[in-house]
């Protein structure tokens, strides 16, 4: 599965149907009473067995779609190069390899090379993110304080 490679804004277009799929698919998700429903496709009339919690993934892309937002499915324990994480974190790979040896992020060696779980990395994110939003908070206030900032 091709994981961060394809991950593309959708079109005007592609929104447009997917507002419409999402609001179709949500009013009958919430009616369905088996766990593998059954689904048509209308230009082959063919029938597919699909899982309840596939279908609800597919409500869940198409949401995402509709607001214009990038998505990418990815497996859950997927583990990615120290290059492929720092990349997503948006600092050099040498800082991230310090990350790792440092313990903030757990890894797994094979061989020489070290793998990190995608989740440990955008964990990590949500982390920074967060202590990134307290830092700022904690300077307007003190900037209030000291009033250097107009509230």
């Amino acid at each position: 599965m091709d994981t961060f490679k394809n991950i593309n804004k959708p079109s005007k277009d592609e929104q447009k149907i997917a507002i419409e799929s999402y609001d179709a698919l949500a009013a009958v998700l919430k009616e369905l009473k088996s766990e593998n429903p059954e689904i048509e496709i209308e230009e082959t009339q063919e029938r597919i067995k699909i899982p309840l919690n596939a279908l609800k993934l597919l409500g869940d892309i198409l949401e995402a779609m509709s607001q214009g937002k990038p998505f990418s499915l990815v497996p859950f324990a997927t583990e990615v190069t120290t290059q492929k994480a720092a990349e997503m974190l948006g600092c050099s790979r040498p800082h991230f390899v310090k990350l790792l040896d440092n313990g903030e992020i757990t890894f797994t060696k094979v061989g020489k090379h070290r793998r990190v779980k995608f989740e440990d990395v955008m964990e990590y994110k949500r982390r920074m993110k967060a202590e990134q939003k307290q830092r700022i908070i904690h300077m307007m206030k003190s900037d209030e304080a000291l009033g250097l900032y107009d509230s």
